[in-house]
């Protein structure tokens, strides 16, 4: 939700539209701005004593922006689910892309990253967070990085059959 009111950010929209489906559930937003693989591995902890049922893993813009090493943005995701995967949880890994500017290497290591540990850790995949949004100006705000309202609205309608699917397979 950076630059966004809370109630036009990914979790409160995302509520509304699981409850306006008949699912009884309550977001809680885990995200912080600027956040990175690593923050949301130091993080966890904190994030779990809300005792989630179901957790979106949605990390890594950050890490392909910053130039991080996939490998290390591998190894901090695989920590995350290894330790959800440990404690119950569901878990849906929303997948990222790297940026076309980091070179066609970084890339390539990048973009492999989430379907690998998706596949490896048997866990749902939703494989690219920003689908129908990225790099359109009228979904985005003025950095052209982050989704506006409407975009993230996108985002939500893009992702939630993926969440729902998620929500009747714990029941």
């Amino acid at each position: 939700g950076w630059g966004l009111p809370a109630n036009q950010a990914f979790p409160t929209q995302l509520e509304a539209v699981l409850r306006a489906r008949g699912h009884s559930v309550r977001l809680i937003n885990a995200g912080v701005a600027g956040d990175t693989t690593a923050g949301g591995k130091a993080r966890l902890d904190w994030a779990l004593a809300e005792k989630p049922e179901i957790v979106i893993v949605e990390l890594g813009a950050n890490d392909s922006m910053r130039g991080v090493d996939p490998k290390a943005t591998h190894a901090n995701l695989d920590n995350i689910l290894t330790r959800l995967k440990s404690k119950g949880v569901g878990i849906l890994l929303a997948g990222m892309l790297a940026p076309p500017n980091l070179g066609q290497e970084f890339g390539r290591e990048f973009n492999s990253v989430f379907p690998g540990l998706a596949r490896r850790h048997n866990e749902a995949f939703y494989p690219f967070f920003l689908d129908g949004v990225a790099a359109r100006n009228t979904l985005n705000q003025s950095d052209g990085i982050h989704p506006n309202a409407r975009g993230v609205a996108v985002i939500v309608d893009r992702i939630a059959p993926y969440v729902v699917r998620l929500l009747k397979s714990r029941r």
